[in-house]
């Protein structure tokens, strides 16, 4: 199944590009780059200079890359936990 808007939480975020729209720690609103690896707190995001971010989810709000024109807002209380641990906690329903 391919990822959309509907269904973005019960997939595995790591390869997207993604940016960071709003964060309760300030310092990493407006940091971008891909997803390298997720884990059920965090993300981690190589900018285009190679660095390695970890960002909690929790507070924040994140737009991932959907294609070449399609974003999606997610906030980071819906992706906690592992992919299939969000689709347990969300019923499967898409």
């Amino acid at each position: 199944m391919r990822r959309s808007k509907k269904n973005i939480v019960y997939h595995e975020l790591i390869g997207l590009e993604v940016m960071v729209k709003d964060h309760t720690s300030k310092s990493f609103v407006g940091m971008k780059g891909k997803v390298i690896d997720e884990t059920m707190n965090t993300l981690v995001i190589m900018d285009s200079k190679g660095n390695r971010k970890v960002v909690p989810k929790l507070g924040g709000v994140f737009l991932f890359k959907l294609g070449d024109h399609h974003t999606v807002e997610v906030k980071g209380d819906r992706i906690m936990g592992r992919p299939e641990d969000r689709l347990k906690r969300y019923g499967g329903v898409m």
